[in-house]
């Protein structure tokens, strides 16, 4: 190969030049694939990596993080927002940076959205062996601890020599921007590798272009989807994170307003109809709406779109519940899409939306049925003023009248986040999503942590739109320190920190399985051993300013609004902190969580749990 056809560029380098020529391109919009990369710098990338990311600075955007998990959760929070179209990378050291990686990719492979992970790794060639962090198999010595990224990456290597990027770096991003395929993608880098240097191809960093694909149903699937359809008194459609990633809400919307079906969501889902739209039902499953879930016990066809059917969404096999019911399930991946013994059409769902209206030519369901739901509807709507209202302003807020207080303040462009604890239950229930992008629950691996994280990649892709990231005090002492991230990088993400002093999510679930609230709560250890003390002198408050965000306290529910009005106008990182009055939640659930209950004990409190988990469990069904 002739010099005049070749760079000179050590691995590292051509990674990063590579990388920042890679595009997307759907309905004729371009974006770039790799739109910046995360990075902590030590033993395994500083030499390599870090001198690359130095060298093409101009090409590539650097973010420095604090915790590797957390730069994870912040490049997923940036696709998501993104509709998958675009990706952020992050790079590790080797060692304990690289094994801080997996929880964030098993996040991000569950959602099935894109991430680039570039941990450091062993020298290939053996020469320091071992090196530090290094760990020895005694079998297998090419084995290291990225090897524990195999089982949560969509596609993984370990680039033992330089040329072997030329194959691998095209599937990775090939992986990366197919919405069938992807999910973490993860490129190990030995760190003598990284610095070697090598004559690549000049075609290797030439744009490249990876079409993101809109395929359209198969006929005889769509044919018999439309029977389905035409031969259901009492469909129901599912609404999945799917409907978001295919941009398919306006096409979910002319399906609906031509037929008449509702459409109930999941928590990826939620948002997918504008919360006002006369068949929008709201949450569905565990966290659902009493409207939902009672339509979903009596639908004889249930029909999924972009969804995967978590336990929570299907109550762990007991909320469809008419003897005849059938699952019709759209999705562009056939290994979700056959769920539920389903009829399938594997196909993207605005494409496969559209052709269902087309196909169903008018097809509208029962003027009685449609006024069933609308009635259910606007029972539930009722609920949510009572759980949202305060007639005393003055008064310390429960955690439902916090989110009223907010809702009266967001606008459709606000962008609101949450992922764990007793949060995602109120809000999967009682939040009116005003747009597309406005609902960001990760519920896929419910992680703790990825909040505040996930906000900053939200608003780096969004720099002009507010960003809530909400988290109670468990979920707070879990990850902080990406605030110190938001204030260097000028981010004005709004942080909604509730204390409740505890985790009240998993507090109220170890009461209802008998575990009677144990190591739940944070408070003083008493003379029994037990946490059931004064709460702990703990001020988060004081520690979020600690680490560079402007605070507001409130105290009352006239002080919250207060505060969420001037954090939403603020233009640096502004936390608003507020201590919560009991009850936790103020509805119920509408439909059982399957979590098993120790089948003997000694204690009442389980043995009456247990009693309640046999009658709930008859209710299970197999769909096959």
């Amino acid at each position: 190969m002739s010099a005049a056809a070749t760079r000179r560029l050590t691995t590292a380098q051509a990674l990063v030049r590579f990388l920042a020529a890679q595009y997307t391109e759907r309905d004729g919009v371009r974006h770039r694939l790799i739109a910046g990369t995360w990075g902590i710098f030590g033993h395994g990338n500083v030499a390599g990596l870090g001198q690359a990311l130095v060298e093409y600075r101009e090409a590539m955007p650097y973010h420095q993080g604090r915790n590797e998990q957390a730069m994870v959760h912040a490049a997923v929070g940036h696709a998501r927002h993104l509709n998958r179209l675009s990706a952020q990378a992050v790079t590790t050291s080797i060692g304990p940076g690289a094994t801080n990686l997996v929880t964030g990719a098993a996040l991000a492979t569950i959602n099935r959205l894109p991430v680039l992970l570039l941990p450091g790794d062993y020298f290939a060639s053996h020469a320091a062996d071992p090196l530090l962090q290094q760990l020895e198999h005694p079998v297998e010595a090419d084995v290291s601890v990225n090897d524990a990224l195999r089982p949560v990456s969509r596609y993984f290597d370990r680039i033992t020599r330089p040329e072997a990027l030329l194959t691998s770096a095209l599937n990775a991003v090939r992986v990366l921007s197919d919405p069938a395929e992807t999910g973490a993608v993860t490129l190990a880098l030995p760190q003598d590798v990284q610095a070697q240097a090598y004559d690549w191809p000049e075609e290797f960093f030439a744009d490249r272009v990876w079409r993101v694909r809109r395929p359209a149903p198969d006929p005889a699937e769509l044919a018999e989807a439309v029977r389905a359809i035409r031969a259901a008194a009492r469909p129901l459609i599912v609404a999945g994170g799917g409907v978001h990633h295919s941009e398919a809400e306006p096409a979910l919307q002319a399906l609906v307003d031509a037929t008449g079906i509702p459409v109930a969501s999941t928590q990826a889902g939620k948002g997918a109809l504008r919360h006002d739209h006369p068949a929008d039902l709201g949450g569905i499953g565990h966290t659902g709406t009493a409207v939902s879930d009672a339509l979903a016990r009596t639908a004889d066809l249930v029909i999924g779109v972009g969804t995967r059917y978590s336990d929570f969404t299907t109550a762990s096999g007991t909320l469809f519940q008419h003897p005849g019911v059938r699952f019709l399930n759209l999705n562009i991946t056939a290994f979700d899409a056959h769920k539920l013994a389903a009829a399938t059409l594997v196909c993207d769902a605005r494409s496969g939306l559209a052709a269902l209206t087309d196909a169903l030519g008018g097809h509208r369901v029962d003027a009685a049925y449609e006024t069933e739901y609308r009635t259910g509807r606007a029972r539930w709507e009722e609920a949510v003023e009572g759980a949202f209202r305060a007639d005393d302003d003055s008064v310390v807020p429960t955690q439902t009248q916090v989110l009223g207080a907010l809702d009266a303040v967001v606008g459709d462009e606000d962008v609101v986040i949450n992922a764990a604890g007793s949060l995602p239950g109120d809000l999967h229930k009682l939040w009116r999503a005003r747009s597309p992008r406005q609902y960001h629950l990760e519920y896929g691996y419910s992680c703790m942590g990825y909040e505040i994280p996930a906000a900053l990649g939200v608003q780096q892709a969004a720099p002009d739109t507010p960003v809530w990231a909400l988290v109670g005090d468990g979920t707070y002492l879990m990850n902080p320190t990406e605030i110190v991230t938001a204030v260097q990088e000028n981010l004005p993400v709004k942080l909604v920190l509730v204390q409740n002093h505890g985790y009240a999510s998993i507090g109220g679930l170890s009461e209802s399985v008998g575990a009677e609230r144990f190591g739940t709560d944070y408070r003083h250890r008493v003379a029994d051993g037990s946490f059931t003390g004064a709460p702990l002198p703990v001020d988060l408050a004081a520690n979020a300013a600690s680490l560079g965000m402007d605070v507001l306290r409130a105290k009352t529910v006239r002080e919250l609004r207060e505060a969420l009005a001037t954090a939403r106008a603020a233009t640096r990182p502004t936390c608003v902190y507020v201590e919560t009055a009991p009850p936790g939640t103020a509805l119920p659930a509408e439909a059982w969580w399957d979590v098993p209950v120790a089948e003997v004990s000694a204690r009442e409190a389980a043995t009456q749990a247990r009693a309640a988990y046999e009658r709930a469990v008859a209710d299970r069904r197999r769909h096959l």
